[in-house]
C-alpha cells in the first residue's frame, strides 16, 4: 500500500465523543482518566498498551502519529500487529529528509497501514510567513507552528487520542514521560515511554525491521532536514534536533501552544 498522500482526517474518522461531556468538567473527567489509564496499564507491555487503546478504550476514536525517523518502525509494527487500519497521521512538513520520504513509503507498504495521511502546513501560511522557505533559520518556532502544530491540530479534531513513540530515555525532559496524558482536550498514549535504547535495537532485530536510512550515518534522531545534525558519542538521542539553540521540540509536545 504507498502512501496516500494528503488527506483531510477529520472527515474519515468518527467523531469525537468529547462534545458530550460539560465543557465545565471535561479537564477534571480527562486528568482523572488518564490517571486511570496510567494505573491500568502499570506492568502492561508496549502491545498491550496498544491493544486495550486500539480495541477497547478508543475505538475508531484515535490516530497515531509518527515521524517516520530513526524509531519509527518499532511502534508501527507493533500498531500493525494490532490494527493497521488505524489512521497513520505523518506532518509533510516540505523540509524532510528525502531519505525519509523513501522510509515511510517503505514502512506503510511493509505493515499494509490502509489510512496513513500526510498532513501539510495551509498554502496561505507557507505564502505570508516563509515565501523564501527560510523560516526555520530566522524563527525556527514560527517555522514548526505552521509547519506541524497547525496541521496537526487540524487532523486530530475528530479524535478523542493520538498515540507517539516517544521514550523516556531520550531527554532529560522526558524522563518522567507517563503512559497517558493529557493534551489539548484528549488523551494522549506513550506506549514506549519505559522502553530502553536497547529494547528498541533489541526489537529492530527481534522483528527485522529495516532501519532508517540516516540511522547509520550517527542521526539518532531525525526531523527536517535544515533542523538536524549528526549526533555525537554520548549525547542524548535528540542532541542532533536544533543543535546549538536552546530549542528542543516542535511543539506537538507543548500543548500545542508554541
Amino acid at each position: 500500500m504507498s502512501f496516500l498522500g494528503n488527506q483531510a482526517p477529520a472527515a474519515a474518522l468518527s467523531a469525537a465523543s468529547q462534545d458530550a461531556e460539560p465543557a465545565v468538567d471535561r479537564a477534571a473527567v480527562l486528568a482523572a482518566r488518564a490517571a486511570d489509564l496510567n494505573a491500568r496499564w502499570q506492568g502492561a507491555s508496549a502491545s498491550e498498551i496498544l491493544k486495550d487503546s486500539v480495541t477497547e478504550i478508543f475505538p475508531g476514536r484515535l490516530a497515531v502519529v509518527s515521524s517516520f525517523g530513526a524509531d519509527a518502525a518499532v511502534l508501527l509494527h507493533l500498531v500493525a500487529q494490532v490494527d493497521a487500519n488505524v489512521p497513520i497521521l505523518f506532518l509533510d512538513t516540505g523540509k524532510h529528509f528525502t531519505e525519509t520520504l523513501m522510509y515511510r513509503d517503505i514502512l506503510v507498504g511493509r505493515f499494509g497501514f490502509t489510512d496513513a495521511r500526510a498532513l501539510e502546513p495551509d498554502t496561505a501560511d507557507l505564502r505570508d510567513l516563509d515565501p523564501a522557505g527560510d523560516l526555520w533559520s530566522t524563527n525556527p518556532d514560527i517555522c514548526c507552528r505552521i509547519r506541524k502544530v497547525e496541521p496537526l491540530q487540524r487532523a486530530l479534531s475528530g479524535v478523542d487520542a493520538w498515540v507517539t513513540g516517544r521514550k523516556r530515555y531520550q531527554t532529560s525532559a522526558r524522563a518522567g514521560l507517563p503512559f497517558a496524558e493529557v493534551v489539548d482536550g484528549r488523551i494522549k498514549i506513550n506506549p514506549l515511554a519505559s522502553w530502553s535504547e536497547s529494547h528498541i535495537r533489541d526489537a529492530f532485530r527481534d522483528f527485522k525491521l529495516p532501519q532508517h536510512p540516516l540511522f547509520d550515518e550517527g542521526y539518532r534522531s531525525i526531523g527536517c532536514e535544515p533542523c538536524t545534525k549528526r549526533v555525537a558519542e554520548g549525547e542524548d538521542s535528540r542532541a542532533g534536533r536544533w543543535a546549538g539553540s536552546e530549542k528542543t521540540e516542535c511543539g506537538i509536545h507543548l500543548g500545542m501552544n508554541i
